[in-house]
């Protein structure tokens, strides 16, 4: 067992806990999924806790955003351009589906330079990207940015909903005994962030993607959880090193500044949000567009919010498989590959 010194193997570790209930929150959406379809979940004990947390980036992103991205759709004829899952995200009153239907021009594309091409290649249309997600993602929306300028475009801009994880992080940490931190994320990062984070009593694993990454991240937590301190564990060190990607880390500090930002369920957290610095606000569409400020109304019978906090589970969602499934989602965390919520649909009776 890696960087524990138990000879056991992680199964044997997972399957044999007798101790105190320990809660682990998967912070990423892809672990969440990869749980569920490995079938891991069936291997704990009851006295082990699993909770689902906001590292889904679709589903942590407001309704309100969702609004204004219609808002530049219909007011300003601009073409957004937004990768598929939060073309079905519901806003206040519709989806940019349901804009998309009205005439609103809504492109799907797989990246930020995607976006920055269609742009060159539309002269003629104001293209807005849609930019949300945390560490992994921001990078290649300042990279869309940064080949805009060296092509000249004036019709190019980004809506950021760029997220950051250690607010979160502070945000839940009285919810959970220790996190399941995003392997992904930690590769661009490093891990001298979540060493700092012990300081404050925040304990955490690293994990990668593989069965036997989540099972030996998984195993760690429970052995170093038991030697009642806090710490911290890289148990994914082919990939996440502690000084991560230099490189990355480089472009969005010197291309972006922290803010305030609003996540769906835990409401405005700190300079927990990514924006352009005022050197590139022809290239931020609410500088550009001067974007009134618009407050998004959820709908009130979804608990989206409340699973991304880790106070309850999908399934105890009145809509959960009724009104809400992945064909027809009421909220963010059903229609996102990553969500919650369409994990349980799919896996839960497996």
């Amino acid at each position: 067992m890696e960087n524990t010194g138990d000879k056991r193997t992680a199964r044997e570790i997972i399957t044999g806990y007798t101790g105190p209930k320990l809660r682990i929150m998967e912070v990423c959406g892809t672990h969440t999924h990869e749980i569920f379809r490995l079938g891991i979940r069936a291997l704990l004990p009851k006295n082990i806790e699993l909770i689902s947390g906001p590292g889904c980036p679709v589903c942590v992103t407001p309704t309100g955003y969702i609004d204004e991205a219609i808002w530049l759709a219909k007011e300003k004829s601009a073409t957004i351009c937004t990768f598929g899952d939060l073309v079905r995200v519901p806003g206040s009153s519709k989806s940019l589906a349901g804009e998309r239907a009205e005439g609103g021009h809504i492109q799907v594309v797989y990246s930020p330079l995607d976006a920055e091409i269609y742009a060159k290649e539309h002269p003629g249309e104001q293209v807005v990207f849609l930019s949300v997600g945390f560490e992994t993602t921001t990078p290649a929306s300042c990279l869309a940015v940064k080949q805009a300028i060296e092509d000249g475009l004036d019709n190019f801009s980004i809506l950021t909903a760029n997220k950051t994880m250690p607010s979160a992080y502070y945000a839940l940490k009285d919810s959970v005994d220790v996190y399941l931190y995003p392997g992904h994320v930690n590769a661009i990062t490093g891990t001298k962030l979540c060493e700092s984070l012990v300081a404050d009593g925040i304990s955490g694993v690293v994990a990668g993607f593989t069965a036997k990454e989540l099972m030996t991240a998984l195993a760690a937590a429970i052995i170093k959880s038991q030697e009642g301190k806090p710490f911290f564990v890289n148990a994914y060190p082919r990939v996440v090193t502690r000084e991560g990607s230099r490189e990355a880390q480089k472009i969005v500090a010197d291309m972006m500044e922290p803010c305030d930002a609003q996540w769906r369920g835990l409401g405005v957290i700190k300079n927990s949000g990514m924006k352009l610095r005022s050197a590139y606000g022809l290239y931020d569409a609410r500088c550009k567009y001067q974007i009134p400020a618009i407050e998004g109304h959820e709908n009130p019978a979804c608990r989206c919010g409340e699973v991304l906090q880790g106070k309850c589970k999908s399934s105890d969602c009145p809509l959960f498989g009724k009104n809400c499934t992945p064909e027809h989602p009421v909220g963010a965390c059903m229609v996102s590959n990553e969500g919650a919520c369409s994990a349980y649909y799919s896996y839960a009776n497996m």
